[in-house]
């Protein structure tokens, strides 16, 4: 059996995705710059992408740039911030510990820029408050980022809730929706967002495309310059294949919102309730104010690369944490802003689960996992200490 349970680090491009890309390979292929009719042909194309969106996300279509993929929207929203506030003399921003890195390296390049930085702790359920927002707000603040959902623990943040806290202080409020657009609704006039990123490939569409919402009235700052594209907010042709199958995806992703939701949250509460009966196991974030088909535990006693070998073997995709940094031997950060410990962190296990998957996998999953746990742990001089007394259990 094949299983892929690695969905937010990517997923499979939708078959509505492909359908819609297909045509601006060999047959809508102008520039949508040019003034000729295949130019424009496509420039129609372009603008009913951008329109999906809009419609989508409750925005003008005006008020979306198209960019390379959430880490290019994320860098743009928060420079483009910056830059207003440090030409109004504002020139601190807060973001929160566990941030997706695109937001954390964006923020410590500004720092060496002169701007101060506040990180909020995380609380245990890994849930921010918009109190803890309210109380970091600053005369001189002029930015707030916090991330829509978690990209590893998959807790969903009370975005309306922050928004309404920075639209009440004069404060641009920027969110990473990467993880959350295409799987939660996304309302940016009800949530009182200023800045939004997403992805297209996390929701079923292709990889390098991603869009930035900027409320208008929000100036941005382009990262790339060339041409007039994007309203002259992003130099560069823009990739209409990429582009149409992305606004064709998130369409297809939003109408079976809640669908997918009432499939995918069962199958997500049974591998919490299957793994978390393992000893020794913990679930990292609120079981219950979460994406639906995000499961992430850790387990004592074991390395997560391990166990990552041992599931592919078995046919198991999954992670242990964050896929940009899948390299590193470093524990999560975002696990170690929950107040894990380093030992405990490095055991931890990402399942992320998209309507492809079906009821059997998960019970293969629980059936396969407990042996893999044991055997590593019999493997471990670490869980012989834990087991002996030596060393006390943590979990």
């Amino acid at each position: 059996m094949k299983i892929y349970a690695d969905n937010a680090a990517t997923t499979r491009l939708s078959d509505t995705a492909l359908a819609a890309m297909t045509p601006c390979f060999q047959e809508v292929y102008g520039n949508p710059s040019s003034l000729h009719t295949p130019g424009q042909q496509a420039a129609e194309k372009l603008a009913a992408a951008r329109e999906i969106f809009a419609r989508n996300l409750n925005a003008s279509p005006r008020e979306l740039t198209f960019t390379s993929g959430g880490s290019e929207a994320d860098n743009q929203a928060l420079r483009s911030a910056a830059a207003l506030g440090a030409r109004r003399g504002k020139r601190h921003i807060i973001s929160t510990k566990f941030e997706h890195h695109a937001v954390l390296h964006t923020l410590q390049a500004l720092e060496r820029e002169g701007f101060e930085v506040t990180l909020l702790d995380i609380p245990p359920g890994g849930v921010v408050t918009a109190e803890q927002v309210r109380e970091a707000i600053r005369p001189d603040t002029c930015l707030v980022s916090v991330m829509f959902a978690n990209n590893e623990i998959g807790t969903i943040q009370p975005i309306a809730e922050i928004g309404a806290v920075c639209r009440q202080a004069g404060v641009l409020f920027h969110t990473d929706a990467v993880q959350a657009a295409g799987h939660v609704p996304i309302d940016v006039e009800a949530l009182q967002v200023d800045l939004l990123s997403l992805s297209a490939h996390k929701f079923h569409g292709p990889k390098g495309v991603g869009a930035l919402y900027a409320r208008r009235n929000v100036p941005l700052t382009p990262l790339i310059h060339g041409g007039a594209q994007e309203r002259g907010k992003r130099g560069g042709t823009e990739d209409l294949p990429g582009i149409c199958g992305a606004a064709a995806a998130f369409d297809e992703a939003c109408a079976d919102l809640e669908r997918n939701a009432a499939y995918l949250t069962p199958l997500r509460d049974k591998l919490i309730a299957g793994l978390t009966a393992i000893p020794h196991t913990v679930l990292n974030g609120d079981a219950v104010r979460r994406l639906p088909g995000n499961v992430n535990v850790c387990f004592e006693g074991i390395e997560g690369e391990s166990l990552l070998l041992l599931l592919d073997e078995k046919g198991i995709a999954a992670s242990s944490g964050s896929a940009c940094t899948s390299g590193s031997l470093d524990p999560s950060h975002v696990l170690l802003a929950l107040g894990r410990p380093h030992e405990v962190a490095h055991g931890s296990l990402r399942l992320t689960l998209s309507p492809e998957n079906r009821p059997e996998e998960i019970d293969y999953i629980l059936e396969v996992l407990p042996g893999i746990v044991s055997y590593l742990r019999e493997m471990s001089p670490v869980w012989d200490e834990l087991e002996t007394g030596r060393r006390p259990h943590l979990i």
